[in-house]
């Protein structure tokens, strides 16, 4: 029999503190996707209901944001009037930029558009002092148009993922010499500005990126049954750290992205890819923490720029309620270890590989293109819901209070034991995620709250596979190829209304209850004013 999930505490209990660390960063396409009207109003709503601070995107310096370029007798021209527009808009929004230098601007690439459909320029500049001087250019502009204080709270991250071939036509050293410019260039305008790397790709259990670029032949082929006994590590991190220790240079923060699988972008066609365990990212953010610790730079702050359950954007697991609740999972297994754990990416309004070609594309957004929220942003809106101070804790619950307000919230999950991988991708078709979504048994939820004011009431908010799921709502009206506006409608709508009821504490200041929770479902409790 399946074990119920016990939820219990008293609102008196002492607490520690909670700190929203999966709402510092979330994650976008590129920049000029920003200063669309549709990609706009959708961070507003995310913004406003999961409580995202910054948010990152590749292509700062493309073509289409005309940051750089040179005359015919090569003198460069600079024109932030694109980022002013898309910085403003942020920032109106309430939301910051953590800012990702890259890539090359095409009058300076090596190579250009190595990778994408909108063709970055994934190759090193081929002169570092007109790069520093570009890095120079727009910090003291911003500096001029934001003010210090305000730009002293951005983060400056060098580069995007430099160990994969596509994105950095370039070897390790060339990237470290990069970043060394970079952050010395930064550095001499303020100290107190915060600049780090590496932005490298998901963790591997091998050699292949030791050298000075991916050794295709040092990969292990793991098999289905072996890949969690493997050692998992963070691509050049140790390197990166040793190198800027040895030239003296600042690293206010490290960042890699902790993928869950056997595979990145620069697949090369080869293997099955397969997915880690659902303890992968837990267990990834746990060693980078360590490595951390025992550097030389121990202060550093820890920032996963990138994560999801794949680094696909044409997987149908993003679609989905697992999809949300591997989120919710995760983040409450790997807290206290790292300052961010930034999802990619908040929208579908997002063209590494184009647009997708239907609604429900296995796209990384939190919306669909035209808006829909899909389960993972109420994922992220129950998560906010939760206080500043944790009581409470069990493998499948959390009970949490607002320090302010002493009101209580818990969230609650059923990730079923028969899924002991995290959330595998279903490529090319839905398939895979549609017998993902079978799988379990309910589990019972056992509810005991002690110490609260005589009838206190609660709201609580269910996300199953019945209440808030937006492609059950587009099932619901047959699938439709290409939903008319009145479709769209009753599709948002669907999408949005997750089950709700209320439940009090008796006269003696005691709530019990008992509930049953489907296999896959996120339950919040959150008490009434």
């Amino acid at each position: 029999m399946t074990s119920p999930l016990i939820l219990s505490g008293n609102a008196a209990a002492p607490g520690t503190p909670l700190t929203h660390y999966w709402s510092t960063v979330v994650g976008a396409g590129r920049a000029n996707e920003g200063l669309r009207a549709d990609w706009q109003r959708q961070l507003t709503e995310a913004r406003a209901v999961a409580d995202f601070r910054y948010i990152r995107f590749h292509g700062l310096f493309h073509d289409d944001m005309f940051v750089y370029t040179e005359k015919e007798d090569g003198t460069p021209v600079f024109n932030f009037q694109y980022v002013d527009a898309l910085v403003d808009a942020l920032l109106d929004i309430g939301i910051r930029p953590f800012v990702e230098l890259g890539f090359s601007p095409r009058a300076l690439a090596r190579e250009t558009e190595t990778v994408f459909w909108w063709g970055a320029h994934g190759a090193p500049p081929t002169d570092s002092a007109r790069w520093a001087e570009l890095v120079d250019r727009l910090m003291r502009h911003w500096i001029r148009r934001y003010g210090l204080a305000e730009v002293r709270t951005w983060y400056f991250e060098v580069w995007n993922e430099p160990n994969l071939w596509g994105f950095f036509h370039g070897t390790r050293s060339e990237y470290f010499e990069l970043y060394r410019v970079s952050a010395e260039t930064i550095k001499a305008i303020d100290p107190g500005l915060r600049v780090g790397g590496p932005a490298t790709s998901n963790f591997v259990p091998d050699t292949r990126f030791d050298g000075e670029k991916e050794d295709f032949g040092a990969q292990i082929v793991a098999g289905r049954d072996d890949l969690d006994t493997l050692d998992w590590r963070p691509v050049w991190l140790d390197a990166f750290l040793e190198y800027c220790a040895a030239h003296n240079l600042p690293v206010d923060f490290v960042s890699t992205h902790p993928y869950p699988t056997d595979w990145a972008l620069d697949e090369h066609g080869q293997g099955e890819k397969l997915t880690r365990g659902v303890d992968a990212t837990p267990t990834d953010l746990a060693t980078i923490r360590r490595i951390v610790d025992e550097s030389v730079y121990p202060n550093a702050e820890i920032h996963l720029t990138e994560w999801s359950s794949s680094s696909s954007p044409r997987d149908h697991t993003h679609d989905t309620v697992p999809a949300a609740t591997f989120v919710v999972r995760t983040i409450l297994h790997s807290i206290g270890t790292v300052d961010s754990l930034a999802y990619w990416a908040f929208t579908d309004v997002f063209e590494e590989g184009g647009a997708g070609d239907e609604l429900f594309h296995g796209g990384f957004g939190m919306f669909t293109l035209p808006g829909i929220p899909k389960p993972t942003l109420h994922a992220y809106r129950m998560l906010n819901g939760l206080g500043d101070e944790l009581i409470a804790r069990t493998d499948g619950t959390i009970l949490s209070r607002d320090a302010e307000s002493g009101r209580l919230s818990a969230l609650v999950y059923h990730y079923p034991s028969e899924q002991p991988k995290s959330i595998p991708a279903s490529f090319d078709s839905r398939e895979v995620a549609d017998a993902n979504g079978r799988i379990g048994s309910p589990r019972t939820l056992s509810i005991r709250l002690e110490g609260l004011a005589p009838s206190t009431r609660f709201e609580v908010e269910t996300l199953d596979l019945e209440h808030g799921n937006a492609i059950a709502e587009w099932r619901k009206l047959g699938e439709p190829e290409a939903p008319t506006r009145e479709e769209l409608a009753l599709i948002n709508r669907g999408a949005r209304a997750t089950a709700l009821f209320t439940v009090s504490a008796d006269e003696s200041g005691i709530l019990a209850s008992e509930l049953e929770v489907s296999p896959w479902a996120i339950v919040a409790l959150r008490q009434l004013p």
